[in-house]
Order: structure tokens, then sequence, then C-alpha cells
């Protein structure tokens, strides 16, 4: 029998595979010896299949596995969203212009949305997927609205605020920040 035989068949050895559960989908932990420093996730058959270093802790695997998890659930539901066509219908209620794209971004942590004027690209930061809708509009009206006003000033206050929840939407966002920065920086590192 050779070692990695072996190794299906031994459920104390380091690269066994654990299972964890997550809101939507079953996840198995698999530690391998050949893994040095990065963590992998894909989803196999339903079940999301993380794939680890063999030498981290419990501590280490959980912070890894939890945030890992977290990407590929917020990923598959911002999916759901169509933000080109809730862009455009946005822009036509609104009378603005289509953005030349819009799409979700996974880096963004320090603004909701940001445009560059020059292209007319529009990004929105994927930890918009779960607010209300009436929030995201909200944002994705103040990215547009750069699209005629560049910048930041009376002119652009009156192009948003033609939004009738614009205000609440505001509001909204600076509760969830409020909320962000009062976590330790462990909890938001993904």
């Amino acid at each position: 029998m050779s070692s990695a035989d072996a190794h299906r068949h031994d459920p104390t050895h380091p690269v066994h595979a654990r299972r964890r559960s997550s809101s939507r989908y079953p996840v198995e932990v698999i530690r391998s010896d050949k893994r040095n420093k990065t963590v992998s996730a894909r989803i196999v058959d339903g079940v999301i299949r993380v794939r680890i270093p063999a030498w981290m802790t419990a501590e280490d695997e959980a912070r890894f596995v939890d945030n890992v998890v977290e990407r590929i659930e917020r990923e598959r539901r911002s999916n759901a969203i169509d933000l080109d066509a809730r862009s455009r219908t946005l822009a036509d209620d609104y009378g603005l212009p289509y953005a030349a794209s819009i799409t979700w971004s996974k880096v963004q942590r320090q603004r909701w949305g940001s445009c560059t004027v020059g292209s007319g690209d529009i990004r929105i930061s994927d930890r918009l997927v779960d607010v209300p809708p009436w929030v995201l509009d909200s944002v994705i009206i103040h990215e547009l609205a750069h699209l005629v006003v560049p910048h930041h000033g009376p002119e652009f206050d009156r192009i948003v605020q033609r939004y009738p929840l614009h205000e609440r939407a505001t509001g909204y966002l600076m509760a969830v920040s409020d909320r962000l920065n009062a976590l330790p920086p462990s909890e938001l590192a993904d």
C-alpha cells in the first residue's frame, strides 16, 4: 500500500479531509503536506473544497476557511445581481448617462463604489451584495452622477438627491461603516 493510500484510510493523518458547513454549502477542508503557503477553494459537486497547508493550526484553519467560504458565497450572491441592467434602469429613471461598464470589486474596502470618469467604468464594492436594493441603487446613482459632475459639490449633490431614498441610504451606509470600523482587523481580513 502506498503512503497516499495509507493517508486516505488514516483519519488522524493531517492530510485527512474534515467536513464543515457554511450557510449554503457543505465545506470540505483538505490539509496537504504539498501545499506550503496558499489556501485555495472551489466548488466541486456542490461542496466547497478548501485546500490548506498541513502545518496550519486549528485557529488558522478556522480563520482562513471562514474567509474563503465567505468570499465564495459573496461571489455567488453577487452573480445573481445584474449590475448593468440595474444601472441602465437607474440612468434612464434619473436622466444620467450609462456607464461603459459596471462591475463588482472584491478589493474595494475603503469605498462603497468608484468611478473612472475618463473611461466611464464603475466599480461597486462586493460588500454591498447583501444590502437592501435601495441602498445599492443609491450607490449606483452616486457613481453615475460622477459621469456628469466628476467632483463632489452643490451640483453633484443636486443630482444624487433626486433619488428619494438617498439620505436614508447614506445613513444606512454610515451605520454599516461604523459597525465595520468597530470590528477587530482580524475579522475584516479577506
